[in-house]
């Protein structure tokens, strides 16, 4: 790859399971960057919400050398929110040209736009019980295509007839690859939610975060 000492705020990289999405199940290479613009009530990476809290400083270089180390061609940026950090698209479109598999989980309110259309973008539009709503950028979904995929995660029937609302106004189903759905870890009872999405007839994945169920749910790294 070409040479590139950008700099970032790296929380943390690291190779495990896919724990969620379309892949899930997958051996891939995480890449998450220090900081988010927003506080959704239920996050559970709450060590990397700071973007003012120092964890890693690393060059492009030296974050490709380490990702080149695990022999991994799936790669994907996750957060906090990956493109809150400057150049973070830079970098991003860096691995997505040079054959990788590139997927990033975005909280959406960052414009989408520039980053290249190998890149797979998982977006998450915030339902009401994360108080983060009102932060959603509608206008990303302009972007979006049938590579990408959706996420909401629901608290309760409420959100997920929000959900539903939102799927339908801006025909979602047709935009995406996959629309994902995911109960707020240990708040909703997953046969619940499954009979839900029953109702619906709409094809909607239903989303476990696989990872907590093999491991510890707060264990860092996995």
């Amino acid at each position: 790859m070409k040479s590139n000492t950008l700099k970032f705020n790296i929380s943390e990289i690291f190779y495990s399971i896919q724990g969620e999405g379309t892949r899930a199940g997958l051996p891939c290479v995480f890449i998450r960057l220090q900081g988010c613009n927003l506080r959704c009530s239920w996050c559970d990476t709450s060590y990397a919400l700071e973007l003012n809290q120092k964890e890693m400083e690393m060059t492009s270089d030296e974050i490709i050398n380490l990702v080149q180390s695990y022999n991994c061609n799936f790669i994907e940026f996750t957060g906090g929110e990956p493109l809150a950090q400057f150049n973070s698209v830079e970098l991003i479109n860096t691995f997505a040209q040079n054959n990788y598999t590139v997927a990033v989980e975005t909280n959406g309110h960052f414009p989408l736009n520039h980053l290249d259309n190998k890149v797979i973008k998982i977006m998450d539009i915030k339902c009401p019980a994360s108080k983060m709503d009102k932060f959603n950028n509608y206008n990303n979904i302009n972007f979006l295509n049938k590579s990408d995929e959706i996420k909401f995660v629901v608290l309760d029937k409420s959100d997920f007839d929000w959900a539903l609302a939102i799927i339908r106004k801006y025909e979602l189903v047709h935009k995406v690859s996959s629309i994902l759905i995911s109960p707020v870890y240990g708040k909703l009872e997953y046969k619940q939610l499954a009979e839900w999405i029953l109702e619906t007839r709409l094809p909607l994945k239903m989303q476990l975060q696989i990872h907590k169920f093999i491991w510890e749910p707060n264990t860092r790294g996995v």
